[in-house]
């Protein structure tokens, strides 16, 4: 049997065959807790698009940018959105629970 290479073995290095295919895969629906945002508490700061790491909460540009409703395919639950939220007007539930709506 072959010995597999520990992670200090192997060499660094990757390739990415077509930037920007990540995409192409739904990647939102494994996680166990989701973002609920209160719209009339919203103060549009932007801060929650800015630093989501999915990139999934849309914004309507212009003078006076808006965010809109979170895009759940690809949404991991991570919960930073949340956190700094300066007027806590987004809120993390457990995926599937009473206060999930989008079953």
């Amino acid at each position: 049997m072959t010995k597999l290479k520990t992670y200090k073995e192997i060499p660094i290095g990757g390739l990415i065959e077509k930037a920007g295919s990540s995409v192409e895969f739904k990647t939102g629906d494994w996680k166990a807790f989701k973002p609920v945002w209160d719209k009339e508490k919203c103060i549009h700061c932007m801060i929650c698009p800015v630093l989501c790491p999915e990139d999934c909460i849309p914004v309507i540009k212009g003078k006076d940018p808006k965010r809109k409703e979170t895009d759940f395919d690809y949404c991991k639950g991570c919960g930073i959105c949340a956190k700094v939220c300066p007027v806590k007007c987004i809120k993390m539930i457990e995926e599937g629970s009473e206060g999930d709506s989008s079953d």
